[in-house]
C-alpha cells in the first residue's frame, strides 16, 4: 500500500499544516466595531447574536448581524422570517454581484438591526469561507459598511476548517458562548486555539466568554482561570429565552416579567462592556489531556 503525505504548509503563518485563504485588503471593515461569535453547536449562538444585536441598536447603534451558517437561521428572530441568503442571490445572477441590489440580500430587522444570511455551498461541495469573503465583498462594493456601528458574525458551531474561521479574518474581537458543561468547554478550548492563530496576522482578539443555558459557571470558571479568559455576560436556563425564538421574537419584545428583564438589561450591560470596557484577552488553549484532568474526567 502507498502512503501518501500531504505537505505542512503554513504560508501566512496561520499555524502548522494550515491551508488558508488570506485576506483581500480590499475587503478590510473599517470603522466599525466587528464582533465574531463561536461556541459549540447548538449551544444558543444565534439568539445571543439577535438579543446582542438588539441591544446594541437599543443603544443606538447602526448594527448589522451576518449569519455565517447554511441553516440561515441567523436573523429570523430580528426579521421574523427567513431571509434570502447570499449564495442564493448570487446564483440566481450567474454570480454578478454588480446586477444585485441591497435589498435583495439585506433586510431590516427589530429596531433597524440589518440582517443578512451568508448561507452556504451545499455539502460536500465548496467552503464557507468563499461564501464569507463574497458575502463581504457584495457589502464594500455597495458601501453598506460605511454607516454601520456594530457588525456581528454568528458563525457555524464547529472551527473545523479555515473556511468557517473566515470570519476571525474580519473581526476585532471573538467572544464564545458555552455552557458549564464538557462538550461546550471542549469546543471552547478549540475556538481559542482558532483565534490564538488568526491573531498572528489579524487583528482579532479575544473578548471573552458568554455563559448561556447554565445556573452555575463553576466549570467555566476553572477553565477561565486555567487558560486566561473572562465571563463577559452570564445567560441563565430561562425560560423566556426558549420562548422567545419560538416567538420568532427577540427577548426585548417579550413583555416586562422580573426574569424578561433581568435578561435585557445583562444584554445591554454586555453590550456597553464590549463598547466601552472589552480588553484583548492573551489566552492560551490546554491540551486534551490538561481539559479532561482540570475538569475531572477520566
Amino acid at each position: 500500500m502507498t502512503t501518501i503525505r500531504l505537505p505542512i504548509v503554513d504560508e501566512f503563518g496561520d499555524g502548522e499544516g494550515s491551508v488558508q485563504v488570506h485576506q483581500d485588503e480590499a475587503q478590510r471593515i473599517d470603522g466599525a466595531l466587528v464582533i465574531a461569535v463561536y461556541g459549540k453547536g447548538g449551544i444558543g449562538k444565534s439568539t445571543t447574536s439577535s438579543n446582542l444585536s438588539a441591544a446594541f441598536a437599543t443603544l443606538g447603534k447602526r448594527v448589522l448581524q451576518i449569519g455565517c451558517d447554511p441553516k440561515h437561521d441567523s436573523t429570523f428572530t430580528l426579521t421574523k422570517r427567513m431571509v434570502p441568503t447570499v449564495i442564493d442571490v448570487l446564483e440566481g445572477v450567474n454570480f454578478h454581484g454588480e446586477e444585485l441590489r441591497p435589498e435583495d440580500f439585506m433586510f431590516e430587522g427589530y429596531k433597524g438591526v440589518q440582517c443578512i444570511e451568508a448561507g452556504g455551498p451545499p455539502a460536500g461541495t465548496g467552503c464557507g469561507g468563499y461564501v464569507t469573503g463574497q458575502t463581504v465583498k457584495l457589502l464594500k462594493e455597495h458601501h453598506l459598511l460605511e454607516d454601520t456601528d456594530v457588525v456581528i458574525f454568528d458563525v457555524l458551531g464547529d472551527v473545523v476548517c479555515g473556511g468557517f474561521a473566515a470570519p476571525l479574518q474580519h473581526a476585532h474581537y471573538c467572544l464564545i458562548v458555552t455552557a458549564n458543561d464538557f462538550d461546550s468547554i471542549f469546543a471552547m478550548n478549540r475556538i481559542i486555539a482558532a483565534i490564538q492563530a488568526k491573531s498572528r496576522n489579524y487583528k482579532v482578539r479575544l473578548g471573552g466568554v458568554i455563559a448561556n443555558r447554565s445556573r452555575e459557571t463553576n466549570e467555566i470558571d476553572r477553565f477561565n482561570a486555567a487558560v486566561g479568559l473572562k465571563t463577559m455576560a452570564h445567560f441563565k436556563d430561562v425560560d423566556a429565552i426558549r420562548r422567545s425564538r419560538l416567538k420568532k421574537s427577540t427577548i426585548f419584545e417579550m413583555g416586562d416579567e422580573p426574569e424578561v428583564l433581568e435578561v435585557q438589561q445583562e444584554y445591554l450591560a454586555l453590550a456597553r462592556r464590549m463598547l466601552n470596557d472589552v480588553e484583548p484577552l492573551p489566552a492560551s488553549p490546554l491540551k486534551d489531556r490538561e481539559i479532561f484532568d482540570l475538569l475531572g474526567f477520566d
